[in-house]
């Protein structure tokens, strides 16, 4: 894939005078400039309008923008609701790797993905799921049974969401966790 879409108004990566020290080498940069615009952050508009025309649905249709949403949410450490160059930067090297991944559990390359091939994908990931959990997963994040790659990146995005929040709450690491109501509430609504 080329980036090369060159400097925004103003001469300089993203229309900022100088640019961004040691960013302007970065050819990730130049086509983050050109989606970021003035500001120099991605919304989540903008970051659905990037990934629908790389391509990264299939199709050339649109990505969905909830999924780009909870990808945001995920990488967002200023919280500011949008991503600066280098949440842009990890998100892109995610979303690579799970192109990659999905494309490698497509066995019949047919663009989708079956409760099968879905469960595989998340037991290679290291999660360890009852048959309850991935049904659920299966009925959630699939039309007629079949999971297209931003529902699979949405699944991806919740599941480490998750995981990380979990995690973090289940100190002693064995497998349980106490959560107020309250703080459920804002630990599912925040994914």
């Amino acid at each position: 894939m080329s980036y090369g879409y060159g400097a925004a108004p103003g001469g300089q990566p993203g229309g900022f005078p100088g640019g961004f020290p040691g960013q302007q080498q970065d050819p990730l940069f130049g086509y983050f400039s050109a989606v970021a615009g003035q500001d120099g952050q991605i919304s989540a508009e903008e970051l659905q309008a990037c990934l629908t025309q790389a391509n990264f649905s299939g199709g050339y249709k649109p990505f969905n923008l909830e999924t780009c949403r909870l990808m945001i949410n995920m990488l967002d450490r200023d919280m500011s609701g949008q991503m600066g160059f280098n949440e842009f930067k990890e998100l892109w090297a995610v979303m690579n790797g799970w192109k990659q991944h999905f494309m490698s559990i497509d066995r019949d390359m047919s663009g989708t993905v079956d409760a099968q091939e879905m469960n595989q994908a998340i037991c290679s990931m290291g999660y360890r799921l009852s048959p309850q959990a991935m049904n659920i997963i299966v009925k959630r994040y699939s039309t007629h049974g079949k999971i297209t790659f931003d529902d699979y990146v949405a699944c991806c995005v919740k599941l480490r969401s998750l995981t990380d929040i979990f995690r973090r709450r289940d100190q002693a690491q064995q497998g349980a966790a106490t959560f107020q109501y309250d703080d459920f509430i804002q630990c599912i609504m925040s994914t």
